[in-house]
């Protein structure tokens, strides 16, 4: 009688728990090593003082063909965002909404000085042209050659205004790339998802998202060891299987190894340098205000459009989802791109000054809850990377890749690998 194959996941990111899960549906006996005491990789939220601060700006594409597959949207219980946003600088605040969405915006977004009608129209046009585009073929090299979302726009007649005042501090939000020299597949990816299905936080925090993937990967069989580090992988065994060492000297042995980590961990477990691992970070800082007056921003996201040492982005997070602070106070946060060497009270202050700039007529008593300094946030994704990223199958003998690196850099990426790789290990144990 033939044995149940073996499989080991390393790490307890997206991509591990959807591959663990997919693995254990198809009838496999998977083990998954997350090296942390909690799964979720990035996609985390601290818990304090009755406040729920998730590690970094981090939000939920609710159109994500993945996200849509893989996760419950219901049992989440999604907050939303207002789509558009507030686009500020000093002594100057303007609205960019939806018309749809948000009828009563109109008079404001008609009246916006910060893009032009020009601007609008070009916006409606993208819209119609990539509603009929099915995303699954955005990142296919069919629809011409890549180039950067700043040559992609600036061809399509976008003012310079409005790359300067909202796509840059926008796109600089999801892309940690406020130069906009990433490539224009993500762009296109992005808005898409966007338009059709806004952005949103689950009221427990992002940290709900892999709490719902760990439950469905063991409610199918999947096991899960938190706190286990793994330091090496082998795949030169004799019986043609593959080896796990962890930071205890303890060595599992499996039929099939997934590496489900980080980009730089993943690289230096396997060899493979076609593993990107040139980052973008950003610091991510919370403020807790005093009272519950909430910004004029309402549920949107307050957009830097001044070319200054300010944030690139506050976020109304307790407008958002009321369950992020106390009652009697309100949740922001503000994210610098990089990784600025500036203090946290240096942070802080930046903060203060540029809110005051833009609210002239209000003061902010900001108290610092927490700093969020993450120096790989995501992977550079200049044009053309997509063609030199790694398969699923690249690593040597019965070794897989599951990570966003093996798609591109987003929850979305990371979801898609983790299932290319378990089908990529079952149709290979199928053979055997």
């Amino acid at each position: 009688m033939q044995s149940t194959p073996r499989v080991l996941v390393v790490g307890g990111g997206l991509a591990g728990l959807v591959a663990t899960r997919h693995l254990a549906a198809g009838g496999v006996d998977v083990t998954l090593f997350e090296r942390r005491e909690t799964v979720g990789g990035r996609v985390r939220t601290r818990e304090q003082d009755g406040y729920r601060l998730d590690r970094g700006f981090q939000v939920l594409f609710p159109a994500y063909p993945a996200v849509q597959r893989e996760l419950d949207l219901e049992k989440l219980d999604l907050r939303w965002f207002a789509s558009g946003a507030t686009i500020a600088r000093p002594n100057h605040r303007s609205t960019l909404a939806d018309p749809l969405d948000q009828p009563r915006s109109i008079p404001k977004t008609l009246l916006n000085p910060d893009i032009t009608l020009g601007d609008r129209l070009r916006v409606v046009g993208l819209w119609w042209e990539l509603r009929r585009t099915d995303l699954e073929t955005l990142f296919d090299d069919a629809r011409g050659p890549d180039e950067s979302i700043e040559r992609y726009l600036r061809d399509r007649g976008f003012s310079e205004r409005f790359l300067e005042r909202f796509i840059g501090p926008f796109y600089g939000g999801i892309t940690l790339d406020r130069s906009l020299s990433t490539s224009k597949r993500v762009f296109e990816y992005t808005f898409k998802s966007l338009a059709a299905g806004g952005s949103a936080v689950p009221a427990a925090g992002m940290e709900a998202i892999p709490a719902q993937l760990a439950d469905h990967a063991r409610a199918v069989g999947g096991t899960i060891e938190t706190d286990t580090t793994v330091t090496d992988v082998d795949a030169a065994t004799d019986d043609g299987r593959a080896t796990v060492t962890t930071t205890d000297g303890a060595t599992y042995e499996g039929d099939a190894v997934v590496v489900a980590t980080d980009p730089p961990t993943a690289r230096d477990l396997t060899g493979l340098e076609s593993i990107p691992t040139d980052a973008r970070g950003c610091v991510t800082q919370y403020y807790a205000l005093s009272t519950r007056e909430e910004l004029d921003t309402g549920k949107r996201l307050l957009l830097n459009a001044a070319d200054d040492d300010g944030p690139n982005h506050v976020v109304p997070h307790s407008a958002v989802a009321p369950e992020y602070a106390p009652d009697d106070t309100a949740l922001l946060s503000a994210t610098y791109l990089g990784t600025p060497d500036a203090s946290d009270d240096e942070l802080a202050e930046r903060t203060r000054a540029a809110l005051a700039s833009w609210y002239p007529e209000r003061t902010f008593d900001l108290e610092v809850l927490h700093t969020d300094r993450i120096e790989f946030a995501q992977f550079d994704q200049p044009p053309g990377i997509y063609d030199r990223l790694p398969d699923v199958r690249d690593p040597t003998g019965p070794v897989y890749l599951a990570g966003d690196y093996t798609r591109w850099s987003s929850i979305q990426g990371a979801m898609e690998s983790g299932r290319d790789a378990a089908q990529a290990v079952l149709t290979e144990l199928s053979r055997s």
